[in-house]
């Protein structure tokens, strides 16, 4: 990396994160003086308009794209409309000792007297929890299921080409066509589109008018500045933020700082975690670049330069932190940006080009936490640019992770996606598959399988709160066949799908009633034409999914139950359900035999993977196709994020042997150690999933650093990615890192500042996360070849 790169980098890795209330105080005093005085969306724009005129802004030496989200790099604004924090929130924030925010004492003071007072009631999550039933508050804090949208936005949400070929203007203009065209007469809808339309409108004005100041800070900037060069490098971001977001971008530097300023609107109006995608950016960029090198004013090293400072600039924004209990357990600074190479075109072409190795080689040069990015690999792929990114992952990062663009479209298409938007489509946040640029495809939190089998155990009782949580479906001890224990479970898994549905549909409708987002609106296609916002059924496509964890814990419970109670009566239900309940003391013998004797998925072994086969089925069963309030359906994905760790400290003992409160297997992996017979066996069994019926899987594979040293093995590696591909697997991802390495970094944590690891659809660094997890991480079976 160049100088400028690498001063800006370490200037991006050493900034301490820091609560900014900025953001929250200008709020607050917007909202005390305009609540009430216009219609929801119009309010809305009125006070991100508000925010884009008197936040502050910030220039950084040296930077050629601008803008932050916070005063300053890193500084993390709050979002008390969605959930207020409380002073014990920001304590805990400010002192815990893992992904610590730095908070002010003065804030802290000014939270506590202003911003606390007046969104106590009136906050989202304080309003959406008002209104929640029992049965859902309990299977809750079972820890049964979680919800997003108690927490943040909703997202996830990514771009296509749109913002490249259309200016704010342009998108003006379409925004006054559609309030000229409304029909008062005929559509009941005309004064409600009119309001989403306006605040559209005003929220692209905000976009400009948040550039403008930009350019004017970078023109004064310029007329103290006494270095010929950076005062040049000034005038030209004064050119630039003059131009952009009003006009459609005409050059590379043009196009990136386009992005920028997007991005930083739809994470300033209102997104709380889930940060904005650029979608395929190799592609949207790929036509500015080009035409610069044909005019000469653009080569190969230039355009990394420009690349680089985006990837800082993403790096600079940390996730706004979370409230609660929530903000005790979840700790990272990632904010889920993701970038995709390579897959397709529109039009069904490979569409790898030279800025998709020019974004390998940032990455790799990089090592930072964020942003996120993956390959898309179909087979039209060609094999050098899958070993180019067998290369990184080779290092270690845990990035980047692999997507088959073929699977990727046929999941779309199956639900009724165009064929064109979904080769456009691919994956945002962690592993979820949406159509970019004109889809709201929401996740609305996680569901914990295992749990549900220990419900069916326990006859919809929870064994650790004690509490009736779900159904009645019979005392286990008087089941005399498998199935009979398996219906039990399909009976509880329907019960609390329809509560979660339920209520997820219950929230979506608040969102959309209250916390519009017009700026979002104005980029994602469709909204416009149907003067519709974000949320309220605006886009194209309007997909919610449940994303559903533990099936390698379920799977090998389930296994363990049928072989050994039910197939080899070896053990009693009335023992096993002892020796859960007593955690396995006193009940070794039995553990071990669980866990030693009994048919385990990922090892390529019928007997478990039929299981696995029949619990994935159960669920889309139980899922799929049932409707949001939008105009969509639900359907699943297989994703845990970190929930899996979160769910095992909720889940007793299960009947695979793994011991109370240890985490429960993540994605669509199998069981910690229990993938015995390799990677391959670990793709096969997989391979049996029909992953076209998810919006996505997630799948873990750890090796040792000596497995991936040479030429051949990255072939070997590249092979094992084509070949689970062409099992239908969706997602693949690698931790290249020794068990000794992680545990060292455990215990000198200052020596190991920059080691990445993959927690799930996600890289962080190591000594960031919390014992739990680098335990987990570390529990992860360590494959020793390939």
């Amino acid at each position: 990396m160049n100088p400028r790169i690498a001063t800006l980098r370490e200037q991006s890795f050493t900034a301490i994160p820091a609560i900014s209330i900025e953001r929250a105080l200008l709020q607050t005093q917007f909202y005390r003086e305009n609540l009430g005085k216009y219609a929801t969306p119009i309010l809305r724009a009125l006070n991100f308009k508000n925010l884009c005129e008197k936040k502050t802004i910030y220039i950084g030496d040296q930077e050629l794209i601008v803008g932050e989200r916070g005063p300053r790099p890193k500084a993390t604004p709050t979002f008390p409309e969605l959930n207020c924090h409380s002073v014990e929130d920001l304590e805990t924030l400010h002192n815990r000792e893992m992904t610590p925010f730095r908070v002010d004492p003065g804030d802290m003071k000014i939270y506590r007297d202003e911003i606390i007072p007046y969104w106590r009631g009136r906050s989202m999550r304080d309003r959406v929890f008002e209104h929640l039933p029992l049965p859902w508050q309990k299977a809750y804090g079972a820890g049964l299921f979680t919800e997003f949208m108690e927490q943040r936005a909703p997202g996830h949400t990514a771009l296509d080409g749109t913002i490249y070929q259309k200016g704010m203007t342009d998108f003006k203009q379409e925004i006054a066509q559609g309030l000229e065209a409304l029909d008062y007469l005929h559509d009941p809808q005309a004064q409600e589109r009119s309001d989403a339309l306006t605040a559209m409108d005003i929220s692209c004005d905000a976009a400009i008018l948040f550039a403008q100041r930009h350019a004017r800070l970078a023109e004064e900037m310029a007329a103290q500045e006494t270095r010929p060069a950076r005062k040049k490098e000034l005038l030209e971001i004064a050119r630039v933020c003059r131009r952009i977001p009003a006009e459609r971008p005409t050059s590379l530097w043009e196009a990136i700082q386009m992005y920028w300023f997007v991005h930083l609107g739809t994470i300033t109006e209102l997104n709380g975690w889930d940060a904005m995608s650029p979608g395929h950016l190799d592609q949207h960029l790929y036509p500015f670049y080009m035409r610069e090198l044909e005019l000469g004013t653009m080569d190969a090293d230039g355009a990394k330069e420009l690349i680089s400072c985006l990837w800082i600039k993403i790096n600079n924004h940390p996730a706004p932190p979370k409230v609660g209990v929530t903000a005790k357990e979840s700790g990272t600074y990632n904010d889920f940006t993701n970038i995709n190479l390579g897959g397709l075109t529109r039009q069904g072409a490979d569409a790898v080009n030279d800025l998709s190795y020019i974004m390998l080689d940032v990455i790799d040069e990089l090592k930072l936490l964020q942003p996120q990015s993956n390959v898309q690999i179909s087979e039209r792929t060609p094999y050098h640019f899958l070993k180019a990114a067998c290369r990184v992952i080779r290092n270690g990062y845990g990035y980047p992770s692999v997507f088959n663009a073929d699977q990727v479209v046929l999941e779309q298409v199956r639900v009724g996606k165009r064929i064109e938007d979904a080769r456009e489509g691919g994956c945002s946040g962690c592993i979820e598959t949406g159509a970019f640029g004109k889809e709201a495809y929401i996740l609305t939190g996680y569901l914990n399988l295992p749990k549900l089998l220990e419900l069916t155990l326990n006859n919809g009782r929870d064994p650790l709160g004690g509490g009736m949580v779900g159904l009645e479906t019979g005392d286990p001890r008087g089941f005399e066949t498998f199935d009979q224990l398996y219906d039990a479970f399909t009976r509880q898994l329907a019960h609390v799908v329809d509560l979660k549905i339920r209520v997820n549909n219950y929230i979506e409708r608040m969102f959309a009633a209250n916390a519009p987002a017009p700026f979002l609106s104005v980029v994602i296609q469709d909204c416009i034409a149907k003067g519709k916002d974000y949320y309220n059924g605006g886009p194209r496509y309007n997909t919610n999914y449940i994303q559903c964890c533990g099936i390698g814990t379920i799977t090998d419970s389930l296994s363990a139950i049928k072989k050994h109670v039910f197939d080899d009566k070896i053990v009693t239900m009335e023992l096993l359900l002892k020796a859960l309940a007593d955690n396995f003391k006193g009940h070794e013998a039995l553990r071990l035999r669980l866990l030693n004797k009994t048919p385990f998925f990922g090892n390529d072994d019928d007997r478990a993977d039929q299981i696995m086969v029949q619990v994935y089925d159960s669920l889309f069963s139980a899922i799929d196709g049932q409707p949001n309030t939008k105009n969509g359906e639900y359907h699943l994905n297989m994703l845990s994020t970190t929930c899996h760790v979160y769910f095992g400290k909720k889940l007793g003992a299960s009947a695979n042997g793994r011991f109370s409160g240890l985490p429960e297997s993540d994605g669509t992996s199998p069981s910690h150690g229990a993938d015995r017979n390799g990677p391959t066996a670990v793709i096969k069994s997989l391979g049996k999933m029909d992953q076209s019926k998810s919006g996505g899987t997630l799948l873990n594979q750890r090796f040792l650093p000596g497995v991936l040293k040479t030429e051949q093995d990255l072939d070997k590696l590249a092979g094992l990615i084509r070949t689970y591909f062409k099992f239908g697997g969706h997602h693949i991802q690698f931790n290249v890192v020794d068990t000794q390495t992680l545990k060292r970094a455990q215990e000198h944590p200052d020596q190991y500042r920059n080691l990445l690891v993959r927690v799930a659809g996600y890289s962080d660094y190591f000594v960031d996360l919390d014992r739990d997890h680098q335990e987990e991480i570390i529990s992860r079976h360590e494959h020793r070849g390939l």
